[in-house]
């Protein structure tokens, strides 16, 4: 519960007080009864009016990270009939929308929203959002770490930044590479790997800017918390 000059002043209506003068002069009202200065409301359940029309609220805002496992394909809805991210994602609350992409036999983090605004800024080029994925690779793994980060064409001659690359494990003739990159060319690391002469195994990502994957099961999403929302909206 809130109090009403807070409430109107969130939704645009006026500034706080403005709406400090109208409520004095009993101009609006809840659930149909005059409301008074000090009064407090809820404005998902209650009916909150300023002569009589209603306040509307803008529509909340969803930010949530899903862990997308393999198999299922970056879209919305799929011609194909293959499983999508909104599928897994049904149960959020609203419509929300895949912040860039991760191919379909690719994993880990997706963040998905239904602030436009934000969307655009992550994957706009020049705010080099750095992404960093864990690759089980195999192939010529000695010396690959320096080959990947040597790398400043593609095979169709698209520009990359330097990769970051760092071994993290190897056994049974498998190496875990780190890849950090700040571009999202389609299949990017994929690609670099071919031309590294590496053949991966699988590919996750697990960071995006300051968000990490975590313990996030595939399959499973949860909302951001507070901190993790600030972090992103910040310019």
């Amino acid at each position: 519960m809130d109090r009403l000059q807070k409430i109107l002043s969130a939704a645009g209506v006026c500034s706080r007080r403005q709406a400090e003068e109208f409520l004095r002069n009993g101009r609006v009202a809840v659930n149909g009864a005059a409301a008074s200065l000090g009064d407090r409301a809820d404005p998902e359940t209650d009916r909150i009016t300023l002569d009589g029309r209603p306040v509307r609220f803008p529509a909340k805002k969803l930010y949530l990270m899903l862990h997308k496992p393999r198999g299922v394909v970056t879209t919305l809805s799929d011609e194909k009939g293959r499983p999508s991210v909104a599928d897994l994602v049904s149960g959020c609350g609203g419509r929300v929308y895949p912040v860039g992409r991760l191919d379909m036999d690719s994993e880990g983090l997706l963040l998905l929203t239904s602030d436009g605004a934000l969307a655009q800024r992550m994957t706009h080029p020049s705010h080099r959002i750095e992404k960093e994925y864990s690759v089980t690779v195999t192939g010529r793994l000695e010396g690959c770490e320096a080959r990947l980060a040597a790398l400043r064409t593609l095979e169709d001659g698209s520009s990359i930044a330097p990769a970051r690359v760092r071994t993290v494990a190897e056994r049974n003739g498998r190496r875990i590479l780190s890849v950090v990159i700040c571009q999202g060319l389609n299949r990017q690391v994929r690609r670099m790997c071919a031309l590294a002469e590496l053949r991966v195994e699988r590919l996750v990502r697990i960071r995006e800017g300051g968000l990490e994957l975590g313990g996030l099961q595939p399959g499973h999403w949860r909302f951001l918390t507070g901190e993790e929302r600030d972090r992103l909206l910040l310019p």
